[in-house]
């Protein structure tokens, strides 16, 4: 296993890694949609929190040699699921066909009271 860092996107604040690599596979940590120069929130709601979150995800994968094509899994924390279809806007603007699987899900709360958290799984085709 190796460890994945890169300063484009928020860095690790506990005991926990940006990203695994794991023999073919990247395991992305949680993103929240902070900017990485700043460590604040983008101004705005759950369409900019998305984006940067999204792009947090893509520096990570990039950083170890991966695009957001190489994604197979996604998993999506959004603190109101009536926030569904404005997240979902923005994430088609990172993925093609064949889209990665995903799983959606409401959670009562997320660090730093984001409004979204994303996490994926890429593979070396």
């Amino acid at each position: 296993m190796k460890a994945i860092s890169t300063t484009k996107a928020p860095g690790a604040i506990g005991p926990y890694s940006q990203a695994i690599r794991a023999g073919e596979f990247v395991y992305t940590s949680g993103q929240l949609g902070l900017d990485p120069r700043t460590g604040a929130f983008p101004e705005g709601g759950i369409k900019e929190q998305t984006w940067q979150s999204l792009t947090n995800v893509k520096a990570i994968l990039e950083e170890a040699g991966l695009s957001m094509e190489n994604v197979v899994k996604t998993t999506v924390f959004m603190a109101d699921m009536s926030d569904f279809a404005e997240m979902n806007n923005v994430y088609a603007e990172f993925f093609k066909e064949p889209y990665p699987a995903r799983s959606a899900v409401a959670v009562k709360t997320l660090p730093k009271n984001a409004l979204v958290e994303i996490e994926v799984v890429g593979v070396k085709n």
